[in-house]
């Protein structure tokens, strides 16, 4: 690989690349992400053709960013297992010989387990990617039927196999929880099945009902009762209890690691102030103080390129109190927490126990960690 020390024009800042693949088999009604099945897509737009949209991409992007060292790689979706493994693998080739890989990068893909065999994940892993996130989101048939997912979990555990069997370093498992008819039995199930395969990495998110989504209207029609906060609430403490007894601790609201190796360093990237572009439909970058973003549509992305014209819809610049207010959303997810200097007043956040000095730092406490939103609109 074109590996490169260090970076230029970036004021130090580390720097990823982000690559959206906008394509999965069934749609799930929760989901609000820019993706598409094969009968939403119209022509210009195809599994087969898509790396080649996303290469033109990545060398029109090289010329804005400079000489940079790529620490990152996230490639996400959608299923990004949708496209075929050396296509994957082409892409990431075209980002190293675009900026140059970091000679310790992190490449990490989703997959969804039903969409991984032993011979795919071996050519990935030959091709460069070291890490690799299984949406599992929950272990319980109906809990998955009210998802939509598609997967039998009982092929889960073997898709986790075949990953270790092929040499990837890390592995994180996604979870699931507070939909519809989910007892407190069937998430600790969930968990349970979690921990026996030994992750490195878990991410736990409550279910969010977004606007525009079939789930929502299930919602809106009485078809479906979502969970009250409480309930959310403590299933989200058991998590946390059975997580950190496996010996993953949680680094931010939604995410456990085994240890600080194990941690999402692209995510943290995200989280701590890098820069990264992202490459696809509807991506988003940042970088020098501007956020832009892509055309949605895949169509319309693969035709710009095919044009050999820009796929940036919009974008804006981001001031210094942007910035700033920013940096303290991100911040206080985080178990590294906030420098307080600077900040409003907080003492009645620490005298309510939402907040602890660590280090000189202010940490969520375990109950702030259920608090907090509310603890972020105190702080900003």
């Amino acid at each position: 690989m074109n590996t490169r020390e260090g970076s230029s024009s970036d004021g130090g800042r580390p720097f990823g690349v982000y690559v959206h693949v906008p394509f999965c088999s069934v749609r799930c009604g929760y989901c609000d992400f820019n993706t598409y099945t094969a009968d939403e897509l119209g022509d210009g737009a195809t599994r087969a053709t898509y790396a080649d949209s996303a290469i033109a991409e990545i060398r029109r992007s090289a010329a804005r960013t400079g000489a940079r060292a790529v620490e990152t790689v996230f490639v996400g979706g959608g299923t990004p297992t949708q496209l075929a493994a050396h296509d994957l693998v082409r892409i990431l080739g075209a980002i190293d010989e675009a900026w140059g890989l970091a000679p310790d990068v992190e490449v990490t893909t989703e997959a969804n387990p039903d969409s991984v065999d032993p011979a795919m994940l071996a050519t990935l892993r030959t091709g460069g990617f070291n890490r690799i996130s299984f949406g599992v989101q929950s272990a319980v048939p109906h809990v998955l039927k009210v998802l939509d997912r598609t997967h039998d979990p009982e092929r889960v555990p073997e898709a986790v196999r075949w990953a270790r069997e092929a040499g990837f370093d890390q592995l994180s498992v996604d979870l699931i929880y507070g939909s519809p008819g989910e007892s407190m039995d069937d998430w600790r199930r969930t968990v349970e099945h979690a921990i026996s395969l030994e992750p490195d990495h878990v991410s736990a998110y409550a279910l969010i009902v977004e606007a525009g989504t079939a789930f929502a209207r299930k919602v809106s029609r009485g078809e479906v009762v979502m969970p009250d906060d409480d309930e959310t609430a403590d299933k989200y403490l058991l998590a946390d209890t059975m997580l950190q007894g496996a010996g993953l601790g949680w680094y931010e609201l939604s995410n456990w690691a085994t240890g600080p190796a194990a941690q999402c360093r692209h995510n943290v990237l995200y989280w701590t102030g890098g820069e990264w572009l992202g490459i696809g439909p509807g991506a988003h970058s940042y970088l020098g103080g501007r956020r832009w973003w892509n055309v949605k549509h895949p169509a319309a992305y693969a035709q710009r390129l095919d044009a050999e014209e820009s796929p940036e819809a919009d974008g804006e610049d981001i001031d210094a109190d942007a910035a700033r207010l920013e940096d303290v959303m991100l911040r206080t997810r985080l178990r590294t927490g906030l420098d307080p200097q600077g900040l409003p007043p907080h003492a009645h956040l620490v005298e309510q126990g939402l907040l602890e000095p660590v280090e000189g730092h202010l940490v969520l406490t375990r109950k702030g960690r259920l608090l907090a939103d509310h603890v972020v609109r105190e702080l900003t």
